[in-house]
């Protein structure tokens, strides 16, 4: 099983009137209720619009950039799929209920990390 990250860049459903939004909330938690039911939802989320803050190696906080002058994240949604072509298909799914483009990225699986999880889950 592969895990996929399908996001939309801030600003994608600036296009949806505000008397539509409704509309768009209902089907993307259907679609979502969808990927609960099919086993394929991990976990999801619309990212705040603000500036970043940014930790260094050595612990220094800076402002990051600011989001009217930069392309960043809106929200997301982390899928579980058999293979590409699933993951793309959830990602259409999505589009089509927030009315808007989703890119769509295979996450990194890491061994050592599922192991942690599973040696620490239910402490």
């Amino acid at each position: 099983m592969k895990r996929y990250l399908i996001s939309f860049e801030d600003g994608a459903m600036d296009h949806i009137p505000t008397e539509e939004m409704a509309d768009v909330d209902k089907a993307s938690h259907a679609v979502m209720e969808d990927a609960v039911k099919a086993g394929a939802y991990v976990f999801g989320i619309g990212v705040e619009r603000q500036r970043a803050s940014v930790v260094a190696a050595d612990g220094t906080v800076t402002d990051g950039p600011d989001p009217d002058a930069q392309r960043f994240l809106g929200g997301f949604v982390i899928v579980d799929a058999e293979t590409r072509e699933e993951g793309l298909a959830w990602a259409a799914r999505i589009a089509d209920a927030c009315r808007c483009p989703q890119e769509v990225r295979e996450l990194h699986y890491d061994p050592e990390t599922e192991k942690m999880l599973r040696r620490h889950q239910g402490d």
